[in-house]
């Protein structure tokens, strides 16, 4: 006797093949996500670079990745990410941060190694911004020292901007002939110049620009040219005679990518920065890129200006750390809260 399924039988066995050959397709269409865990005022680049990368990505590889954001300030993101946040990249504004994460056995050692220009794709510097018309005649970092004028700047212990303002300007006095001890005095007098130590580069832009706090912020050249373009005549931008060189560091958080199964598309990202596009999104962000071609092509953007290296005047970021920003530190020493 031949038994023959029932209508009902044979649908539920062409639903389950169906279902069965569908899987692999089906694992090829799933969203990768990556967490990109970056300094305060990178999020409107990253908000052009995102789905500039995400559209790359899917037509070379046919892959859907979806990256996520975290903003703040970027020694508070760091160890953030040193406290449990998994980060897949890490996209910050000095190299310190970055060794910390590898002290803890989250970045490689040799981080600096794994992408071109010290892993640094862009780099930026500190310079002014100030009301219409300069009413307090602020040209250089001794004029943020002068009596009557307030300086916003953010933390030097929270925010990676805070230490290149610091630092930039320490290096200014070195740089020009003078000593430690002229170089110590010059910072103090700015430091006691701030009225509020905000903890992130862009907490300080709001205290400036709508707070209306403060005769000058000094922050980094791409975000004062953006406040700029934004706010267009109320303020002015002052670039010192000479700064600091503000490196933009990338790594990939080793742990998180190989637990997760998303090294290649970590890796891919952050390459995609040094690409002829990312370069060129970096440019119009303001930031100076690493592509001699593109930044040609927006050289309009940038101002000629003297740059010294953390590693040229203080022996690198370890160095200036341990004596500079370290609990106890010359910092600590210099600042009084108000």
């Amino acid at each position: 006797m031949v038994r023959t399924q029932s209508p009902l039988r044979r649908h539920l066995l062409a639903l389950t093949l169906a279902l069965g050959a569908a899987l692999p397709f089906a694992a090829q269409a799933a969203e990768v996500e990556l967490l990109n865990v970056s300094y305060d005022v990178a999020r409107e680049l990253y908000k052009d670079v995102n789905p500039a990368f995400v559209a790359e990505w899917k037509k070379s590889t046919g892959e859907t990745v979806v990256i996520k954001q975290s903003h703040g300030g970027s020694s508070k993101q760091a160890r953030a990410v040193a406290d449990g946040l998994e980060a897949s990249v890490v996209t910050l504004n000095q190299a310190n941060d970055i060794d910390m994460l590898a002290d803890r056995g989250l970045v490689a050692k040799d981080w600096s190694k794994k992408f071109p220009n010290n892993a640094s794709p862009y780099y930026s510097t500190m310079v002014f911004l100030v009301r219409k018309g300069n009413p307090k005649g602020i040209h250089d970092w001794a004029d943020l020292a002068k009596a009557g004028v307030k300086v916003v700047i953010p933390n030097p212990k929270t925010a990676g901007n805070g230490r290149y303002t610091y630092l930039a300007a320490w290096g200014s006095v070195l740089k020009k002939g003078g000593n430690e001890a002229q170089a110590r005095e010059l910072v103090g007098k700015i430091f006691k110049n701030v009225p509020v130590l905000d903890a992130g580069g862009r907490a300080a832009t709001t205290t400036f620009t709508q707070r209306q706090i403060g005769d000058a912020l000094v922050t980094f050249e791409n975000e004062v040219n953006l406040v700029r373009a934004e706010f267009g005549d109320n303020f002015e931008v002052v670039y010192p005679s000479i700064s600091v060189l503000a490196e933009t560091p990338v790594a990939i958080i080793d742990k998180v990518v190989d637990r997760k199964g998303t090294r290649k598309q970590a890796t891919g990202y952050l390459n995609f920065l040094y690409s002829e596009a990312g370069q060129a999104i970096g440019a119009k962000h303001y930031l100076r890129v690493r592509s001699e071609k593109v930044m040609k092509q927006f050289a309009a953007n940038y101002k000629p200006v003297q740059l010294f290296t953390v590693d040229d005047v203080f022996g690198g970021w370890r160095a200036a750390q341990k004596r500079h920003f370290d609990d106890g530190g010359e910092f600590d020493k210099i600042y009084l809260p108000k």
